[in-house]
């Protein structure tokens, strides 16, 4: 949900729902704390060895929240600009993938402690992006590739 790895519990209240057990862990280091009973959320089922991968490599595992700076829409796109966490400003590369709130993009632009990305309309017409505003609190996942090489690299230091 919204970019984090969650299990469905099996004792929805009502029929239709859905119900998930989130940690305390999880509500202090996503933006699922955030959301209000009728707030829209991302959805996607989880990737087997049998899917066919048709995208950025994302696992759900969120490596912080990020602060909308700016949205402007022109005909044909919709660009969005993040100030992610410092920490996690190293991972972010230009046409790398990042994740904001589940939903997997390219990263378009990078600047001084910003990034920002290209929403197509199809990703505005069928995501929580489409609602997308200046301030929001978002999840935030990281290129897997630049996270395991910075990883790596720190090691062999």
């Amino acid at each position: 949900m919204n970019g984090c790895c969650l299990t469905i519990a099996d004792d929805a209240p009502v029929k239709g729902q859905l119900r998930f057990d989130i940690i305390t862990q999880t509500l202090s280091t996503t933006a699922l704390g955030r959301l209000r009973v009728g707030d829209a959320v991302n959805l996607e089922h989880a990737v087997t060895p049998e899917s066919l991968l048709g995208g950025h490599i994302v696992q759900g595992h969120v490596d912080g929240v990020g602060r909308v700076a700016r949205v402007s829409a022109s005909p044909g796109e919709t660009r969005v600009r993040i100030d992610p966490p410092h920490e996690l400003r190293e991972a972010i590369v230009e046409k790398g993938s990042i994740a904001i709130d589940g939903v997997s993009l390219t990263v378009a632009k990078i600047g001084d402690g910003w990034f920002e990305v290209g929403l197509i309309p199809t990703t505005l017409q069928e995501t929580t992006l489409g609602s997308i505003v200046e301030g929001k609190v978002v999840n935030l996942e990281t290129d897997y590739i630049a996270k395991t090489v910075i990883h790596w690299m720190k090691c062999r230091r």
